[in-house]
Formats: structure tokens, C-alpha cells, sequence
């Protein structure tokens, strides 16, 4: 009865839809208009689900914490030790009921349904990211808002999309903007959520459209954030004085010192990572490692009250000179080290309120003491600032983010000329040690390879033999011009290569190139031949040149079209790929990740010998390794072209003294990864394919 109402619920929802759809074409409203509309909708919904959010955390802090004061006449102040203990506690509880959703956690989640899965975020996911970090940051969690904000924002844009109709590649964008959008709403930075959306979603993958939906989102969302939390700055403080210019060094000092910071906080928190992963949660229960960093946090906060929460109140204190520098450096190795131990045994927030914290911290400290150790005297305020958007930067990857979110976060443009030294210096010094953000490192351990805001890893065991077309337009070199317009208006192709008498390729003609011969066509027809047309700077790529490699030539060069040359003779071209064919290729690859993704779970439920049905004529199913497999990588395999089959993914044999954690059991492949005895593989393809697996031994 249920899946009846819901199917009914369902075919109506879309009958709406086409009528809406409908309504709107016969409206003849531009398509630029409808989609202003649909990015400040967007905006506007994620902005009240941040506000919604900012509250749900004021509640549970009122809430958890009124509660302990309430009971201290039992045992004394001592029981607001007990708050994150309890918080971390209730964290478990969920993780233990919903462990899958759980762990689509965090940016890197987002990064991977924008660049995989064409924007799609299931609610279910959203609704436990609201929940679990709400709870951590109310009971004293020391993390931040931001990161679990921005999935938020990016979940509910992505339901609308849904909700809207929209295309895989509609929703993509829309996606990345409601991220953009909660970041503005969360720190009133319209300006820093827009560049945080292309900087880590898109990971600098910059669109005009895109851009538009970016801009309308946030603006959209920092409207609602002021109308409901007010429009006072963040971070409050009289004035800032920077300091003569012949002093910037002391800024670029600040910056290197604050990309070190940076550096080894990520060093850190990877070792955090890799103890709890690999060796703690194996040995001991979560519910209780959590438990015991809750313990240590309580103990901290119970001592040190500033390092329960976001912090802010304790920045403020900074910039106000109302802390003592002993305190502060105790604030500061708390934070340093409770943050990732909260964040990696299972705790839920962001990190970008304590790379503020952390760099005020440092800041305030660095001006204390070329003041009074080095006798320099400096403004501490000014220093505090600078370091706050140098380690921010640097622990996020996010240079241009992090310097505008400063801006607006303090409305102050005096320190900009060291704000920018500082940040770029950081980030500088991070890049150069670890070359990447800390997400896109995150996602390549999990076997992605994220480029320009797309999987492109996916691509890389195609070859461009595979999608390339034949039919290319070779033009002897000596040609002339008449002989050539005539081929050009009788050939539906835009691109002529040009070639000498032995066949060798010698130039490439488009449009472009015989556009402003046509305007003197009658005086030039008889001048001009095929060779002095052409362009000789020709981009060629090999028949077994893989599709990454193609991809990623495509996003650096404004061409829509690549020549393809023999393996054996790079100067005989034997066909052409085309940028839609290589999008195309991805956008089947990507479809096949997202069925494993959606069906992997399920399968570990059937019998081994039963394949799952995806569409008519086409199944996935598992299959242990045959023997012949083992010790020999996917690339040399060659399973597409052997047996008309996809390796979606592969469960690794495991120890029956490992346990049994279920989202470990899967990996996506690479192709040179090593089949080893015992591994079982994900298969996707058609029926008759599937079948002949049957009789593999």
C-alpha cells in the first residue's frame, strides 16, 4: 500500500512537472531568465536551511550545556566534562544505525556527486548532516559549522534539481552553488562562498553559466543569513594599522611561518587518520574511542572554556588583547590537536573555524613576540588578521577564498596588501610539499582523480582508438583556394588537415582561418594554395593515447576537435576525437561508477551466482577471479575488449580476523591494479557477456 501511494505520489509530482515545463515554453520566457530564477531559489532555500541550521546548533548548546548547569549541584562544574562526552556518545549511536550515510561525509563528498555523480546527493545523506554535526558543535565538539554547511547546502540544492527536472549537468552546477551559498550564509561571505565553490567543488573548473548560478546562489543566501542573524561583522576590533610597507617582510615571515603551521596540522591529521582507521577502530569498539575524545575535550573545555565550539568569542578576545599569551598558546595546542582526534574518530564538523582559531592564535603570538622579544613594535590586531587567512588558506587549499572571506568577514580593506602576502605565501609552502588540496588527496586515496571539477580517472584505461571517427578530411597541401571553399560548403566538417605528397601531416584549416580570405575571395583565388592557409601548430594525439590524457588537452586548449596519428607514424593521421565524444565516454563510464556505487550494497546479499538487472539487455554481477587473472593488472587484461565486460569494482579478499566492516569491503579499481587470489569482481554488461562468466574457472 505504501509503494502504491508513493508511486501514485510520484506520477503526479512529474504530471505537475510537464505541465509547469509546458506552461513555461508557451510563455516564451528566456532560458537565461528561468535559470536566474531557479539559482536564486536555490539560494534563497539553502540560505534559511543555514540559518535553520546556525539555530539547531544555539538549541543544542542551550539545550545540553543548560542541562549540566542545572545538575552542577551534584557534582560541581565538573559536569560540563560530561557534554561532549554524551555528544560524542549520541554521534556513535547514529553512525552505528545508518553506518553508509554516515560516512558520505564532509566537502570531499560533495567534490565526488558534483564531478561523479551529476550533482546527486540523496536527502537521506542531508538530513544526517544536519543532525550529526548539529549535535557535535551543541555539545562542545571544537569544529566548526562550514564544512557540514556546505553539504547541507549542496544536498538541498541538489534535491531541487530533482525536484526541477534538471539535467545531470543543470543539477552539477546548481549543486556547487547551493555549497557556495550555505558558506556565504554560514560566514556572510558572499563574495568567499562563491570563490569557495569553484576553488574546492569545482576545483577551479570556471564556466560563464556556472558563474552566474555562483553569484545569484550566494547573493540569494547572504540576503536571507542578514535578515535573520544580523549583518555585524564576525570578527570585531577598533582599528588596524599595517605598518610601513618596508615592513612587509615581517607579513611574509608571518605567511611562511603560517604555511608550516598549516603543514603540519595536514601531516597531523593524516596520522590521525591512518591510527584510528588502521589500527584503533579494529581493536576497540568506536562508541568508545569517541567517548574518550569527548572525555579529553570536556577535560579541555572544563579548564579552558574557549575551546568549546567555534571559537569565535575567543578570536574576538584576541583581536581585543583580553587574552594572555600564555593562554593562547595553551588554546592554541588544544586546538591543534583535538580537532582532528573530534573529526577522525568519528566526530562531525569542519575545520574552518579552527584554521581561524589556530591562526589567531599563532598571529597574536607572532606579533607578541617581535614586540616584546625582537623590540618591533607592531600591530598585534593587524598580525592576528593576516595569520587568521594564512592558515586558513593553507590548511584548505583555498588562497583567493580565504583572503576575500577575511575581507568580509572583518569589512575592513586596510590590510588587504598583507593579507594577500600572507595567504599566498602559505598556501605556497603547502603546495609545494603535499601538490594538492587536502580533498583532492582525500578522494584520490579513495581511487578518484578529480580534474577541472570531473572524475577523469574513469577515463584513463580507454584508449583513443576506441571513440575516435574515421572519417577525417585529409587535403593535399598544393590545393587551391577555389578547389577548397568547394570542399568546405560540400563537407559537413569545419576542420581540414592538410597533408604533403607523402601523406605526412603538415598543417590544420578551419573556419577561422578562411573566414577573412572570403571578404577578398576574387583577388586572392588564384594567389592562394592549401599550404598557405593552413595553420602548422597542430595538437595531434596517438591512437593509443588514453582518454584522460585527451581530456584534460581539452580542457587546457579552446578546441572542440583533435587529429588522431597512427602509434606507429606520429605524421599519418587516421582519424579525429571530438571533445562531445570524449564527454560523451565519460558520461557512459560515470553512469556505469553510479550503478556499482547504488547497487554495491545489495549485491553482497546475493548469491554469488545471481547477476542484478539494470536495464534490459544488461546486468551486474560478482564473480571471483579466475586463477588465470591473478597477478596480472586490469590494463592487461583488457576485459572490455576480451569479454565485452566492466570491472566496476573489486571486494578484496579479506581475513576472517579483519572483522566484517562493511564499507571497507569495496574499491573502486585502477587499471593497474594487481587481481590478487580470492578477489571478487563487480562485472557490468550485457546478458550474453554475463552469461559466458559462468563457465570462468
Amino acid at each position: 500500500m505504501k509503494r502504491l501511494l508513493n508511486t501514485r505520489l510520484i506520477s503526479s509530482f512529474r504530471r505537475m512537472q510537464r505541465h509547469l515545463q509546458e506552461r513555461v515554453t508557451r510563455a516564451g520566457i528566456p532560458e537565461y531568465a528561468i535559470f536566474s530564477l531557479f539559482a536564486i531559489i536555490t539560494g534563497a532555500s539553502v540560505g534559511f536551511t543555514a540559518v535553520f541550521f546556525h539555530e539547531t546548533i544555539h538549541f543544542f548548546t542551550e539545550f545540553f550545556f543548560g542541562i549540566a548547569k542545572r545538575y552542577q549541584y551534584l557534582i560541581g562544574g565538573v559536569v560540563v566534562i560530561l557534554v561532549p562526552v554524551l555528544g560524542m556518545l549520541i554521534q556513535s549511536l547514529m553512525i552505528r544505525l545508518t553506518p553508509l550515510t554516515a560516512r558520505r561525509r564532509g566537502v570531499a563528498e560533495v567534490i565526488k556527486a558534483v564531478a561523479v555523480r551529476g550533482g546527486y546527493i540523496p536527502f537521506r545523506v542531508t538530513l544526517f548532516h544536519f543532525l550529526a554535526p548539529a549535535i557535535c558543535m551543541g555539545t562542545g565538539g571544537t569544529v566548526g559549522p562550514e564544512g557540514p554547511a556546505a553539504q547541507i547546502g549542496a544536498g538541498v540544492a541538489s534535491k531541487l534539481g530533482s525536484l526541477f527536472g534538471f539535467s545531470d549537468s543543470r543539477r552539477r552546477m546548481f549543486t556547487a552553488a547551493g555549497a557556495g551559498a550555505a558558506i556565504a550564509a554560514i560566514f556572510n561571505t558572499p563574495l568567499g562562498g562563491i570563490f569557495f565553490a569553484l576553488e574546492v567543488v569545482l576545483l577551479n573548473d570556471f564556466q560563464s553559466t556556472t558563474f552566474s548560478a555562483l553569484i545569484l546562489a550566494s547573493i540569494a543566501a547572504s540576503a536571507v543569513s542578514r535578515i535573520f542573524l544580523g549583518d555585524t561583522p564576525a570578527f570585531m576590533f577598533d582599528t588596524v594599522i599595517i605598518g610601513p610597507y618596508k615592513d612587509l617582510y615581517l607579513y611574509a615571515l608571518l605567511g611562511l611561518g603560517g604555511g608550516i603551521i598549516s603543514l603540519l596540522y595536514i601531516r597531523y591529521s593524516q596520522t590521525i587518520h591512518h591510527l584510528f582507521q588502521k589500527h584503533l577502530i579494529r581493536k576497540f569498539p568506536q562508541w568508545s574511542l569517541m567517548a574518550a575524545v569527548g572525555l579529553l575535550t570536556g577535560i579541555a573545555g572544563f579548564f579552558y572554556p574557549p575551546i568549546f565550539g567555534f571559537g569565535y568569542d575567543a578570536i574576538n578576545g584576541m583581536l581585543a588583547h583580553a587574552l594572555p599569551w600564555k593562554i593562547i598558546i595553551v588554546l592554541m595546542i588544544l586546538k591543534f590537536l583535538l580537532v582532528p582526534l573530534t573529526l577522525h574518530s568519528g566526530g562531525f564538523g569542519g575545520v574552518f573555524a579552527p584554521s581561524l582559531f589556530m591562526g589567531a592564535c599563532f598571529g597574536f603570538l607572532y606579533a607578541h613576540f617581535l614586540n616584546h622579544v625582537m623590540g618591533i613594535p607592531v600591530d598585534t590586531t593587524a598580525y592576528t588578521l593576516v595569520a587568521m587567512g594564512a592558515v586558513l588558506g593553507g590548511i584548505n587549499s583555498i588562497p583567493i577564498s580565504s583572503i576575500l572571506i577575511i575581507f568580509e568577514m572583518t569589512r575592513d580593506y586596510s590590510f588587504i596588501l598583507p593579507l594577500m602576502l600572507g595567504v599566498v605565501l602559505s598556501t605556497t609552502v603547502v603546495q609545494l610539499v603535499i601538490k594538492g588540496s587536502v580533498h583532492s588527496k582525500h578522494l584520490e586515496a579513495e581511487g578518484y582523480r578529480i580534474t577541472r571539477g570531473r572524475e577523469s580517472h574513469i577515463l584513463h584505461s580507454i584508449r583513443v582508438k576506441d571513440v575516435m571517427r574515421k572519417d577525417v578530411i585529409l587535403i593535399p597541401e598544393h590545393t587551391p583556394l577555389p578547389r577548397l571553399i568547394s570542399e568546405l560548403i560540400e563537407s559537413p566538417h569545419n576542420t581540414f588537415y592538410t597533408i604533403d605528397t607523402r601523406g605526412k601531416l603538415t598543417g590544420v584549416i578551419t573556419e577561422s582561418e578562411l573566414r577573412p580570405i572570403i571578404t577578398d575571395y576574387e583577388n586572392l583565388r588564384t594567389m592562394l594554395v592549401a599550404s598557405d592557409i593552413s595553420r602548422p601548430e597542430v595538437i595531434t594525439v596517438r591512437e593509443d593515447d588514453d582518454l584522460e590524457y585527451v581530456f584534460n588537452l581539452f580542457g587546457q586548449e579552446t578546441i572542440d576537435e583533435l587529429p588522431v596519428v597512427s602509434a606507429s607514424d606520429p605524421d599519418k593521421v587516421i582519424g579525429t576525437i571530438h571533445r562531445q565524444d570524449v564527454i560523451a565516454a565519460y558520461n557512459r563510464e560515470s553512469l556505469k561508477y553510479n550503478l556499482a556505487d547504488g547497487i554495491g550494497q545489495s549485491l553482497k546479499t546475493l548469491e554469488k551466482t545471481h547477476a542484478v538487472h539494470i536495464a534490459r539487455g544488461y546486468s551486474i554481477v560478482e564473480r571471483k577471479a579466475p586463477s588465470r587473472f591473478v597477478g596480472k593488472t586490469l590494463a592487461q587484461l583488457r576485459l572490455r575488449n576480451k569479454y565485452g565486460l566492466e570491472v566496476l569494482m573489486i571486494r578484496p579478499h579479506r581475513s576472517p580476523f579483519e572483522g566484517d566492516e562493511e564499507p571497507e569491503n569495496f574499491i573502486v579499481p585502477t587499471p593497474d591494479y594487481i587481481i590478487q587470489p580470492e578477489d571478487t569482481l563487480v562485472l557490468f554488461g550485457k546478458d550474453e557477456n554475463i552469461a559466458e562468466t559462468n563457465k570462468w574457472r
